[in-house]
């Protein structure tokens, strides 16, 4: 075999590995209350019981009082372990918290996007460990499974899926973070007019192809922050494409 053809592997160092492992655990218990909440809700429902809108870490309590008698007894302890859940997940948000400031400053320089906040760049940070890894900004959404899947074959080439290859729980939180920016609190920049124009073709398909083309954007754009250290300017692009038109039509 020819060494050459080998690419070298590097290793997430000891402390990455216990740092990460901090997230995955916050991750499993965010999915487990999820679970446990939409357990209640389906329960509810097929008793006629329809819970208004509320917020995860506020279920518990707006939900106690709406439980029937003849459900108490198997809802009330799901609704104290909901609650205790809860709890421990904002110990594990604090830890994050504190790693993001102080174990991990480069983090403040990725928040400066709308819409990414600690827990996303920590992942992000942690994950690719080093920005040096990547020749091209463009490589890292392709590496975190955002890029779509090719069958092209001669004259044929249709539109796949995504990948959805590398760290699930980071394609995750960028998904998340493409919603927030796309949804009514997301400020205007060019990530929001990139995918508002992808999802004003109107269909459902559109929509969800804006998210994950936001989120492949945003991993492109903090890979690149990371590796400038440079001022975040939300609608550089577009100031810049003004003003080329403004130039174009004054002369």
């Amino acid at each position: 075999m020819d060494p050459r053809l080998l690419s070298p592997i590097q290793h997430r160092c000891h402390q990455v590995r216990a740092d990460l492992a901090v997230l995955r655990a916050r991750n499993c218990l965010v999915v487990s209350r999820t679970m446990l909440v939409n357990h209640v809700r389906g329960a509810l429902k097929s008793f006629g019981t329809h819970l208004p809108r509320c917020s995860t870490p506020s279920f518990a309590n707006k939900t106690l009082e709406r439980i029937p008698d003849e459900l108490r007894p198997a809802l009330v302890p799901v609704l104290e372990t909901i609650r205790i859940l809860t709890s421990q997940i904002r110990g594990y948000e604090r830890e994050l918290n504190r790693l993001a400031d102080e174990v991990y400053p480069i983090t403040h320089v990725l928040r400066q996007v709308n819409g990414v906040g600690p827990i996303t760049s920590l992942a992000f940070v942690l994950t690719l460990q080093d920005w040096r890894r990547f020749r091209s900004s463009r490589s890292v959404g392709a590496y975190l499974g955002l890029r779509p899947k090719s069958d092209q074959s001669g004259e044929r080439n249709p539109e796949l899926r995504i990948t959805r290859a590398g760290d699930r729980d980071l394609r995750c939180l960028l998904v998340q973070s493409a919603q927030y920016i796309l949804g009514p609190f997301g400020t205007d920049s060019d990530l929001r007019r990139f995918g508002s124009a992808i999802a004003a073709r109107g269909s459902k398909v559109a929509k969800r192809k804006a998210v994950i083309a936001v989120a492949r954007r945003l991993a492109v754009l903090l890979h690149s922050l990371w590796r400038t250290r440079e001022e975040y300017e939300p609608l550089r692009n577009s100031s810049r494409h003004a003003a080329v038109e403004t130039a174009v039509a004054a002369g």
